[in-house]
């Protein structure tokens, strides 16, 4: 992005185990961003409370979703790993965005729609309100790129207009401050504090699906174990859910057109491209023709060769509490660092008294 210097910056919650959904849709794509890219990687806690407002364990949680990073690849010397709480300008950049968005914009927002169901008048705030702290994660860091899922799509884009919103109203500040960058919007050239951030998203395994049924997103809230492949299974239990999962019981295609209709092929062919590193048309080139009874232990031997040795380290740092503590709270403040330096600047635009 022109005037901005690159910056990836992502979160994942604290909320119950990670499963392969979260690996190869989030963590992977941050362990690779992390080779050519200045990253900050968030365990966003204050999110988690918009779902579950008193948890016994979300200590135990943070640093387990911080033992994942960790067991996956991501380098905390090199990033940033910490956990939100720790950075109070995350919350102070999202009561001044909540100043700044419309009402209107979060009732559009159909995950609101989805998680308070019919009774919206009895959803927390926080809930309404959690799009804006999201985009205070990533504006609060300046950040250009942010590697995201389909259903956050959404909450991305309104972090681009509530930055741009943002520049709009405090246009002429910005500019005698001289603190603008000049950046692309659309065919446009404009000056803003704020980048237009844009989404990563993508990749043959951008959106995985519950091995019991292909229809419905893997989750960890399903109540069948098979559903779902968690980071912390072990061999045999990651070999034993893959050759339970459902299928149908035609072959599979040999091109990914035949693939339609046909959701849970689909999603075992999509697993197998993101484990691989390949595309869903190189795997049916090879597997094309077959049938699930010789693709299913193909795709188990693959997913065991990737994610068994991820569990085990998860497994020997997450007993390691000290040194998670100590990822978490070094990262905490250089993170904070970051934030403030932006802080003291927003501060400045819109006129608040600065110690």
């Amino acid at each position: 992005m022109s005037g901005f210097q690159e910056l990836v910056f992502s979160g994942v919650q604290p909320t119950g185990n990670l499963h392969l959904g979260n690996y190869l849709g989030a963590i992977k794509k941050f362990v690779a961003l992390q080779d050519s890219n200045d990253c900050i990687y968030c365990v966003v806690d204050l999110h988690s409370l918009t779902a579950q407002l008193v948890h016994d364990d979300l200590a135990a949680q943070t640093r387990s979703i911080t033992a994942a990073f960790l067991a996956s690849g991501i380098d905390p010397r090199k990033h940033i790993v910490f956990n939100q709480s720790r950075v109070m300008q995350h919350a102070e950049l999202a009561w001044i965005f909540n100043c700044v968005a419309r009402i209107g914009w979060m009732n559009r927002m159909t995950q609101f729609k989805d998680k308070a169901g019919k009774d919206r008048e009895n959803a927390s705030l926080g809930l309404l309100a959690y799009p804006s702290l999201m985009a205070a994660d990533i504006l609060v860091y300046r950040a250009t790129h942010v590697p995201v899922g389909e259903d956050q799509k959404q909450h991305l884009e309104l972090t681009r207009d509530i930055a741009q919103k943002f520049n709009n109203d405090f246009s002429d500040r910005i500019a005698s401050l001289g603190v603008g960058v000049e950046m692309k919007v659309g065919d446009e050239t404009v000056n803003g504090f704020f980048p237009i951030t844009e989404p990563v998203i993508g990749g043959p395994a951008a959106r995985i699906m519950s091995l019991r049924d292909g229809s419905k997103k893997m989750s960890k809230s399903d109540p069948s174990d098979l559903s779902r492949i968690n980071l912390t299974d072990d061999a045999d239990t990651i070999s034993k859910k893959i050759k339970k999962a459902k299928t149908d019981p035609d072959a599979l295609p040999g091109e990914v057109d035949g693939l339609k209709d046909r959701p849970e092929a689909e999603n075992l062919v999509g697993i197998y491209a993101g484990l691989a590193d390949t595309t869903k048309e190189k795997v049916l080139a090879e597997y094309g023709g077959r049938q699930f009874s010789e693709f299913k232990p193909a795709l188990a031997d693959l997913a065991v060769e990737k994610l068994a040795p991820i569990a085990g380290e998860m497994r020997r740092i997450s007993a390691d509490h000290a040194y998670v503590d100590s990822v978490l709270r070094d990262g905490g403040e250089r993170a904070g660092a970051r934030a403030e330096a932006t802080m003291k600047t927003v501060r400045e635009i819109i006129g608040l008294l600065d110690n």
